[in-house]
């Protein structure tokens, strides 16, 4: 989400030279087309969803219904097997958040009035206590809004979100708990790092700094206890008593407790690329980096770069893939390429990956998935949800990557559209 600051200026200098903006680039077919989908793909969504005039605010499209989504070109025919959640789901903002991110690729002001619509919808989970997700919930949408086309409140709306999710840090525990549900005693997900640039945000907004210091410790623990000698990580800790080392990893949505659930390395990737342009601690730079050494050197990783859902899935290579992991991989090495010295490398692995899920392998044909951008995500293969289907997050994390690749290439996207 974040704009380019001074430290990736120069990175992506050295890596693509000085030039002005270019709008044509020599494979430009594919980018035009991904851009082109996820603008027909999204406004296409809100005038089905409005259409329909929906009484409650269970509005926000996550994923379908059916086991497979549909080919059939007529929303009306599709809308009814939408996945429609209610505000307080922890991919509500990702829908709004897309529109925002593809008003910013596109100009189309018809998004923008889209995405401020549903953006609004969010603005009660300010003062939402009941989720660790409030990044997701409210920084997508309203970070967006704020950064594209702020409007008066939609910065304390941030602040008071970042507020709520401070809530819940424990400072004996040294982590901001995940989950109020089932038997742990004190539950932390990998994806939790996620969560965090809201803080920092609200931080530099309020000059109050708790808000980076409970990110800052969060982070630290999180390295500390999420991650096994050969980097990868594993999706749930119980701190049980963390200031005796008394800590238990498990997983909820990875194929067992000693396996790599593969969104989560991506989600610890973004998160601890994130945190060193927000701190420029060194330790999260290398953890980042040994992160991404882990994810491009792993055996189980197929030829096209998108990861089956667990690295140690024992169907493996007939598992499930994960777009959303990949689409999370790509934006997070794109990042990373503009913050060591020779980044080419986490640029080159991350551009394969964007054209990938932009083939017709994993990207829509105009019309159809129902209405969303990318195909093939699992959500939680272990509790048999939402595999080998379209997922809200895995189209915002492409629409992020495209952005970022976009910003390295210097390439005017609004320019690219307009040739045909």
């Amino acid at each position: 989400m974040r704009n380019n600051f001074l430290l990736m200026g120069i990175a992506a200098l050295s890596l693509f030279g000085c030039s002005q903006k270019k709008t044509i680039t020599d494979d430009s077919a594919w980018l035009r087309n991904g851009i082109e989908t996820a603008q027909f793909q999204l406004k296409m969504t809100a005038e089905a969803i409005d259409s329909k005039n929906i009484q409650d605010t269970a509005v926000f499209p996550r994923s379908i219904l059916n086991p497979k989504p549909m080919a059939e070109k007529n929303p009306q025919n599709w809308i009814d097997s939408l996945r429609l959640e209610k505000p307080r789901d922890w991919t509500s903002g990702f829908f709004p958040g897309s529109m925002w991110l593809a008003y910013e690729l596109t100009g189309d002001d018809t998004l923008k009035r889209e995405a401020r619509k549903y953006t609004e919808l969010l603005s009660d989970l300010q003062y939402y206590t009941g989720t660790h997700d409030l990044g997701f919930m409210v920084f997508c949408s309203f970070g967006n809004a704020y950064r594209l086309a702020p409007e008066a409140g939609d910065s304390a709306i941030i602040v008071n979100a970042s507020k709520s999710l401070a809530s819940r840090y424990n400072p004996q525990k040294g982590v901001i708990r995940s989950w109020d549900f089932g038997e742990w005693t004190y539950p932390v997900i990998i994806d939790n790092m996620m969560n965090l640039e809201m803080l920092f945000w609200a931080s530099q907004a309020t000059q109050d700094s708790t808000f980076r210091n409970i990110a800052i410790t969060h982070a630290d623990n999180t390295m500390k206890f999420h991650y096994r000698p050969d980097m990868s990580c594993c999706h749930v800790v119980d701190y049980i008593d963390p200031a005796n080392d008394i800590t238990k990893q498990m997983t909820y949505q990875g194929y067992s407790d000693s396996s790599t659930w593969a969104r989560g390395q991506a989600w610890g990737l973004y998160g601890y690329t994130l945190c060193f342009e927000e701190t420029n601690h060194s330790a999260y730079l290398e953890r980042a980096q040994q992160i991404a050494k882990f994810i491009m050197e792993n055996p189980a990783i197929p030829e096209d770069l998108i990861p089956y859902w667990d690295y140690n899935a024992p169907t493996i290579p007939d598992a499930p893939r994960d777009a959303s992991a990949a689409a999370v991989t790509a934006s997070a090495l794109f990042e990373l390429s503009t913050l060591v010295e020779n980044g080419q490398s986490y640029f080159d692995y991350a551009e394969k990956i964007i054209k990938e899920l932009s083939t017709p392998n994993y990207l829509a044909a105009k019309g159809t998935n129902n209405g969303f951008i990318l195909k093939h995500s699992t959500g939680s293969l272990p509790h048999g949800s939402e595999i080998d289907v379209p997922l809200n997050y895995a189209d915002y994390y492409y629409l992020e990557a495209l952005k970022r690749y976009i910003e390295l290439k210097n390439i005017d996207s609004k320019a690219l559209l307009s040739q045909k």
